[in-house]
């Protein structure tokens, strides 16, 4: 294309263009790229300039035309955003900016990579819609020159074009856009299913094009008697489209009822009913089968009615009823809105402002903005997925949902806080599961409590990025919030120690020299073992300079097979079969081995309800281990030492078997007579303990105790986790 081609096309829509500015920016452009050349040997310039005469059939205004020509301007050539500013305005620098990729990253993986440059995408298409529109534009001449691409990233960039990019000109309504995006992909990453059904649907056009005249010349006549004013127009379904819903519902292309689509146009909303009457009073109409997008249009603006009828030859026929201006809108979505009036360029900045398209959008990156890359990548393709329900509060109020949504989704759609505080829901009026599938037309009210936190667990069962994301939130405000009332407590038992005043406002004061925000992320920092407690001391208190805190045990028993507690708590414990100790086979009630084989467990033991396998070794009999055990990668190579062994108890079962815990307590007088404590009460017997200081505040002890079986230690391990004292209770890898 040439430079006055280009000025002409836009000429043709805005008379009043900014011809200099154009010129301009074509020179600019083309001096810029030089001499570089894309894969097919065409010099690199022709790409930004294809990309703007895509955006010139759309009608876009002077500054996204020029934007289209300069897009890769900072990113592959020597140009500098100020230079950009310089020449041609900060609101198209703005622009050329939002569209050029991240370059030199740390990044760990290609996904975080294509994670981050979707991040920045979006942020810049919530300033400004036009970025969107001609990030669009340049992956559809992309996809169009795929072909002379290395095979390599051929499926690469097909697969981000069909995950995101497709999807998203959907979202915008951008209905043409999204077709040929998701044709070009198809043909790449499934050429054989492509072909196969391009051959097919040219098959059945060919058996079927006087069908459609047929059904054409029916509607129309109908339409004509009525006195409705339509236009009537057949067509065949996209190959993709086919694909698609042959995949979702495994059946065959014979088998689908829809692959005929019938478009008819009239002039105002009052004749899109009146048509769709003519249509039911004509023919039969199919169940289930009527939407009405007018009254609840799509959140991409899209306005239709849809209906199927049995038509002629008993053959189903699916319509679809809209204005000239609600088709334009299916067609070009959010570019379709109107840039020019009177002949006079509109605000820029208000492009689109009366699109729900765009509204949704900056809603969405809203609601993902925070969080890891990737985790934005997967919420964002959450979004962009699904098809919708349309729900209502008791209030009357529509919210859009994804398929497949729960009332959570709903709650959070609602308000962030109601679905946090979220506790039960009625659908309907009636008392419902909070995994319920939600439906078109249901009412869903939500009863929330103020003192409710969201189990981490509603993650798995919501569908929306905004409920993920808010679910994750809100467990990581309250983990932190748990670790800060942990940290409180050693912070403040570390002052009384040293005998010097604490407060927040001091602790305030003191949070350059911690090197932290807040005095709620110095409490978590001291909970979770980041932080000591006596830095915290000495930030308060420099002249500080008491002993540090130092581990409080009791010293070493002179028999190694017993162990005894402070005298206070009147406990003595002997060893029964430790872990590693060899025993005969009859003290180990396990089937699946020969009589008299010495067996004996692995370091940090197995109990009744843990799924275990034997391993073999030659001379030293058949060591027990957990299935999840890591040693056992030692033996992958090894598998006729493997044996498959079960246990051999019942009910009546009246022995203990050997665990291994730890348990990660603050480091004070008394803790450890507190997990003994815990451990007694609950009927568990302690064999051996080993302490190891990890900070000043915090002592981690190995417990080898023995217990009936897997409900009775899992039971040990909550009480203990519920202690003031204890940070962690785990049990051992072993």
């Amino acid at each position: 294309m040439r430079q006055y081609e280009l000025v002409d096309r836009v000429k043709r829509y805005n008379p009043d263009a900014d011809e200099a500015l154009l010129n301009r920016a074509y020179v600019y452009a083309m001096k810029a790229h030089g001499a570089q050349k894309r894969a097919s040997g065409d010099p690199y310039f022709s790409h930004p300039l294809e990309v703007a005469a895509i955006l010139t059939d759309l009608h876009l205004d002077d500054s996204t035309i020029v934007a289209a020509m300069l897009h890769d301007t900072i990113e592959d050539t020597a140009t500098t955003r100020e230079e950009i500013d310089q020449l041609f305005g900060h609101e198209i620098a703005t622009l050329v900016e939002g569209l050029t990729k991240l370059k030199r990253l740390d990044l760990v993986s290609m996904r975080a990579a294509q994670a981050e440059n979707l991040r920045k995408l979006l942020l810049a298409i919530s300033e400004d819609v036009r970025v969107l529109l001609v990030k669009l534009a340049d992956r559809l001449h992309n996809m169009r020159t795929l072909h002379f691409m290395p095979a390599e990233k051929r499926g690469r960039v097909a697969q981000e074009t069909l995950d995101i990019y497709a999807p998203l000109a959907g979202r915008m309504g951008m209905q043409d856009m999204r077709d040929e995006l998701e044709e070009l992909a198809f043909k790449e990453l499934m050429p054989e299913a492509h072909e196969t059904i391009v051959h097919r649907l040219s098959d059945i056009s060919g058996r079927s094009e006087k069908l459609i005249f047929e059904i054409e010349a029916a509607l129309s006549r109908s339409m004509e008697a009525q006195g409705v004013r339509a236009v009537v127009k057949g067509r065949l379904k996209k190959p993709y489209s086919v694909w698609r819903k042959m995949n979702a519902k495994s059946i065959a292309l014979e088998q689908l009822s829809d692959i005929f689509g019938f478009r008819v146009i009239v002039n105002d909303t009052t004749e899109c009913y009146r048509a769709l009457g003519v249509v039911h009073t004509s023919w039969p109409m199919v169940p289930g089968r009527f939407k009405d997008y007018i009254s609840v249009p799509k959140q991409n603006d899209y306005r239709s009615l849809h209906t199927t009828v049995v038509g002629p030859a008993r053959q189903r026929v699916e319509l679809q009823i809209r204005t000239d201006e609600m088709h334009k809108i299916a067609e070009l979505g959010i570019a379709a809105h109107a840039l020019y009036k009177d002949g006079l360029a509109p605000d820029k900045r208000g492009l689109a402002a009366e699109s729900s398209a765009f509204a949704w959008l900056r809603r969405t990156i809203a609601n993902l903005a925070e969080g890891d890359p990737e985790e934005f990548l997967e919420n964002t393709k959450l979004e962009l997925f699904h098809d919708q329900v349309f729900c209502f509060t008791p209030k009357g109020r529509l919210i859009a949902l994804p398929r497949g949504a729960t009332p959570i989704d709903f709650a959070y759609a609602v308000h962030t806080e109601l679905g946090n505080g979220m506790v039960g829901c009625k659908i309907n009026g009636r008392l419902a599961p909070l995994v319920s599938e939600l439906r078109n037309g249901d009412e869903v009210e939500v009863l929330s409590t103020q003192s409710q936190t969201p189990p981490a667990a509603w993650e798995s069962l919501v569908v929306t990025g905004k409920a993920r994301a808010a679910i994750r939130r809100a467990s990581r405000i309250a983990v932190r919030r748990q670790y800060g009332g942990l940290g409180r407590q050693l912070v403040e038992r570390a002052f009384q120690r040293a005998k010097r005043a604490y407060s927040d406002d001091n602790l305030k004061a003191a949070l350059p020299r911690l090197a932290r925000a807040s005095v709620e992320d110095v409490l978590a920092a001291v909970g979770r073992g980041e932080m000591a407690s006596s830095d915290v001391l000495r930030a308060l208190y420099p002249d500080y300079h008491g002993e540090r805190a130092h581990i409080v045990s009791e010293p070493p028993p002179k028999d190694p097979g017993w162990f005894s507690f402070p005298k206070s708590l009147g406990l003595i414990f002997k060893p029964a079969a430790a872990p590693g100790k060899t025993q005969p086979l009859s003290d180990v009630p396990v089937i699946g081995l020969d009589a008299d084989v010495p067996v004996r467990f692995a370091e940090g033991g197995a109990v009744p309800g843990d799924r275990i396998v034997g391993i073999a070794t030659p001379g030293e009999g058949v060591t027990v281990y957990r299935i999840d055990s890591p040693e056992l990668a030692r033996f992958e190579n090894a598998l006729d030492q493997w044996f498959d062994v079960r246990w051999d108890v019942d009910g009546k079962n009246a022995r203990r078997f050997p665990a291994r815990i730890i348990v990660v307590s603050i480091n004070e007088p008394g803790s450890l007579a507190q997990v003994a404590a815990v451990v007694a009460e609950h009927d568990g017997n302690i064999e051996n303990i080993t302490m190891t200081r990890r900070t000043d505040d915090f002592v981690e002890m190995t417990i080898d105790i023995s217990v009936w079986d897997l409900k009775h230690l899992t039971a040990i391990l909550a009480q203990l986790r519920g202690k003031p004292v204890v940070n962690s209770a785990e049990r051992a890898h072993g």
